[in-house]
């Protein structure tokens, strides 16, 4: 996730030891942050279990979350720079500890899902801020690249590390303790941070967008509802009818306003070009695929192949391993090969894999599991940094900082789509009386043909605009 373009002022650079503590400080809040992204789906058959809820409880427990994350996503970027990098570091930090703790202490779904809202706050604050205080601690452009490197590096290992650290903690404490993990942490962070921290601020940042933040949270925030409710509601009842048209108008007011403000969260005008286009289209993709997939990964091996939570968490860690290994050097095979070359080919293995995971049951062997799970994390990998660089490449060097972010956004928005449509897709297939691993089997095809659709249409799309945006 990358904040907007940064100016960095004399006291904001400082010396060599406080840009050690602050690279130190920024890593450990990212690795917080994406620690809670996968250590929750390995919690999910448990609270399913203490909580007595169905999928839809669990579909509103991840996508809470991530709703909140890719809707103020941008605006945290912006209120870092016009209120002080550190101050919304801190507060969102602040802001995640608080809620973390919540979230530990619910006794019952809805104050779970509660306390979820308010995590999501709190990373979209903390997640841009983050990045923020690097660009503007790291002036020199060589510097900056390996500072925001080893920062995605660290960061990334909490990825790897959630479904292990999740399996070992809810074996032993129950799925309370992924949220309490994050207490020390953030206590941690908020006590160097307050002593260590140099404050930096944008003097020339664009205003915040209230009403294109209210609308787009507003109007995706519907459109999910309809789309997780639906199942347990009906289709054509009148009040997911009515979440699908008020989804549909709120959405167009949000263009509307963004198409009419002069400095707005999400400029439209870069959708005109088709490189920037294209990659945010088929980042969606990567997000809907990715998180919509990975929503069920525990949920199979646990409830479906009987294996305990522990397990399930080791199970999972070829995707997540290979994501860390492979994504490092995405962005290069990107430079030397071409992004159209890299994307499609990831975008083909990740499909294939999806397709391959749709195929397996309760008694396939894990010999025949891990490596299409691996083969998903490699795929998913090789498309992410190349189409963030083909956004970035797509809009001047100045607008550079803001296209990362849309591209993170749009991932986002993808993942909040993902789990309420396959999620969708196993109900309705459970509801036509299949059984649960079917109706897995069936979410995981539906993901792999549309991400190779996908990758045949970016393949197309982005003959001869390389270079050209």
């Amino acid at each position: 996730m990358t904040a907007l373009p940064v100016t960095a002022s004399p006291a904001a650079v400082g010396s060599r030891p406080n840009r050690t503590v602050l690279l130190t400080v920024t890593c450990l809040g990212q690795f917080m942050v994406l620690l809670d992204n996968t250590i929750v789906g390995a919690a999910l058959p448990d609270m399913q279990r203490r909580l007595h809820t169905q999928l839809t409880g669990l579909q509103w427990i991840v996508d809470a979350y991530v709703l909140l994350v890719a809707m103020l996503l941008l605006s945290g970027g912006v209120f870092a720079d016009r209120f002080g990098r550190k101050r919304v570091y801190l507060t969102g930090v602040a802001v995640f500890t608080v809620a973390s703790a919540l979230c530990s202490l619910a006794p019952s779904v809805g104050w779970l899902i509660s306390g979820r809202v308010l995590q999501g706050i709190g990373a979209a604050a903390l997640s841009p801020a983050s990045l923020a205080l690097l660009a503007a601690a790291y002036p020199v452009p060589q510097e900056r690249v390996k500072a925001i490197g080893l920062w995605a590096g660290f960061s990334g290992i909490g990825l790897a590390a959630g479904p292990v650290v999740g399996g070992v903690l809810i074996s032993a404490f129950g799925w309370p303790a992924i949220f309490l993990v994050n207490l020390p942490i953030g206590v941690v962070l908020l006590l160097i941070g307050l002593r260590s921290l140099e404050e930096s601020r944008n003097p020339s940042a664009p205003a915040i967008d209230v009403p294109g933040t209210v609308l787009s949270v507003a109007g995706v925030g519907t459109m999910t509802y309809g789309l997780i409710e639906g199942g347990a509601r009906g289709w054509t009842s009148p009040v997911i009818l009515g979440s699908f048209a008020a989804a549909v108008l709120l959405l167009a007011a949000f263009v509307a306003v963004e198409a009419r403000r002069s400095a707005p969260m999400l400029p439209l005008r870069l959708f005109r070009r088709r490189l920037f286009t294209v990659s945010n289209t088929a980042m969606v993709v990567v997000g809907f695929a990715l998180m919509g997939s990975s929503f069920f990964f525990s949920q199979f091996f646990v409830d479906v192949q009987g294996a305990s939570i522990l397990r399930a968490g080791l199970q999972t860690l070829p995707l997540t391993a290979a994501m860390v290994v492979v994504s490092p050097v995405a962005g290069r095979l990107a430079v030397r090969y071409g992004f159209r070359i890299v994307v499609t080919t990831g975008l083909g293995l990740a499909g294939s894999g999806l397709l391959a995971l749709g195929t397996v049951h309760a008694a396939t062997g894990y010999a025949n599991v891990w490596w299409r799970l691996a083969i998903v994390g490699i795929g998913f990998a090789l498309t992410m940094s190349p189409l963030t660089g083909a956004a970035i490449q797509a809009v001047s060097p100045r607008e550079g900082g803001l296209a990362s972010g849309i591209s993170s956004t749009t991932r986002q928005i993808g993942a909040v789509l993902g789990v309420a449509v396959l999620g969708a897709v196993v109900r309705a297939r459970e509801s036509g009386g299949a059984s649960f691993e079917a109706g897995l089997d069936s979410a995981f095809v539906v993901a792999g043909v549309v991400t190779l659709a996908t990758a045949a249409l970016t393949g197309l799309w982005l003959i001869g605009r390389e270079r050209t945006g």
